[in-house]
């Protein structure tokens, strides 16, 4: 955004007319008795509970639990050496996205991303792939994990539309911050157990031709995807659990104080940036008047000199805060809807549930049996509990490492653009003062 104040923004390679509070852990006990007044409307309502007794290794979508409470460290340092070390240690599958290219066409014009896969896992054929994709192969994909994998929370893609005539979706600046956020979408869905695993990220990641898998469409969608799809809005829920409200309250306060926060921030990198003109403006006019008085000239220069350098510092202050601040608190803000969506869905199965339990208790018999139905139902509710506890934990930590390291940068850049400046100022201070006369 500075950048394009400072200039004309740089061309890209073109391909010419060829052609994105600590949770607790959401299985850290496993007795049913403890679960159970979660997934029961009301006591009136009370059925036997046919997963009571199950094995609670796995979740009803065989995702893997780990009971164990995560290792914590009492300082940030040694909270980012212990993930560094789990990540070299762990990880398997590594996806970046570089090398944007402009492709001007006959119908339209468009940017590709290189993408490029290095992994050691035995789903993929190859230890490394290298394919083109465009922002709506990463929307593709975005909807395909939504669909397939409804019960988690999905990363959220950087916002599709700009405003024509304010942000030139084609200069340099612009396809860079993009880049950054895709490279960020791909390695959160990177970094999920579950998610990375998903057969469309799969196919995203090594097909050549992704415009002939899209046209096939999905033949099936998970036993899971194709229950949540077909769920109606017919069903009322009675009323959240607690901590699920908990949740969908925080993530309101949240994605109002960013909001505000992000609102702010814009009128203020708006009246830098207008700051940054009158500077310009106001620097040379000293060095224009210490060619008309000799004997000030010396000092007049050095006020002017003072005044450029004070502008590229903040210009440098201005560049940080619009490339590096303001996306991290959009990202958030759509982080926090897409958490909302999935609590949206994790109701509407509730609802089905509470009244699919209610029908079968309405029956009056002597000895009730839970349908099968009302079980899968029940499965599914409990598996949306405890991926969307899951991944709200993860989340978190995420959330607090993101904007530690934010807060730590934007403080950083501030010190040293007031160091910068007072150096400026200071350096003409020997100018300004009164110097012996020679006899």
């Amino acid at each position: 955004m500075s950048g394009g104040a400072a200039g004309a923004p740089k061309p890209l390679p073109s391909s010419g007319p060829k052609s994105l509070r600590e949770m607790p852990h959401p299985l850290a006990t496993s007795s049913s008795e403890e679960m159970g007044p979660a997934l029961t409307p009301s006591p009136d309502l009370l059925l036997p509970r046919s997963i009571a007794d199950k094995d609670l290794s796995s979740l009803p979508n065989g995702t893997p639990v780990d009971t164990s409470s995560p290792a914590s460290s009492s300082s940030l340092l040694n909270r980012l050496q212990l993930d560094d070390d789990l990540d070299g240690e762990t990880r398997d599958l590594f996806v970046t996205v570089d090398d944007p290219k402009k492709h001007v066409c006959t119908m339209e014009t468009y940017i590709t991303y290189r993408v490029t896969t290095k992994t050691t896992r035995a789903e993929f054929d190859l230890p490394e792939y290298s394919v083109r994709r465009r922002y709506q192969d990463f929307d593709w994909l975005r909807n395909k994990l939504e669909e397939s994998q409804p019960t988690h929370l999905i990363p959220p893609l950087p916002e599709k539309f700009v405003v024509k005539g304010v942000v030139d979706r084609f200069s340099e600046e612009f396809v860079e911050t993009r880049r950054k956020a895709l490279d960020k979408f791909l390695k959160r869905i990177t970094d999920h157990p579950v998610l990375s695993f998903n057969e469309h990220f799969n196919v995203f990641l090594t097909a050549k031709d992704l415009n002939a898998y899209k046209r096939q469409g999905m033949a099936l969608l998970s036993k899971m995807g194709e229950s949540v799809k077909y769920v109606t809005g017919g069903y009322k829920l009675r009323s959240r659990p607690l901590e699920f409200a908990a949740i969908g309250e925080y993530l309101d306060t949240f994605s109002l104080k960013l909001g505000t926060i992000d609102r702010i921030a814009q009128r203020i990198i708006k009246e830098q940036l207008e700051y940054l003109v009158e500077l310009r403006e106001y620097g040379p006019v000293y060095s224009t008047w210490g060619g008309l008085e000799v004997e000030l000239s010396e000092p007049l220069e050095g006020v002017s000199a003072c005044i450029g350098n004070c502008c590229t510092a903040l210009e440098e202050l201005t560049e940080d805060m619009t490339e590096d601040f303001l996306p991290v608190l959009r990202e958030y803000i759509l982080y926090s809807e897409s958490m909302k969506n999935v609590l949206k869905k994790r109701d509407q199965v509730q609802a089905e549930y509470e009244a699919k339990l209610e029908a079968v208790a309405l029956k009056k018999e002597d000895r009730p049996k839970v349908p099968t139905d009302v079980e899968k139902c029940q499965d599914r509710v409990e598996c949306f509990n405890a991926d969307l506890k899951a991944d709200m934990e993860r989340w978190q930590n995420n959330k607090r490492q993101d904007f530690r390291q934010l807060l730590m940068g934007m403080a950083d850049k501030n010190i040293q653009y007031y160091e910068k400046c007072l150096t400026a100022w200071e350096s003409i201070i020997p100018l300004l003062q009164d110097k012996p006369e020679t006899k």
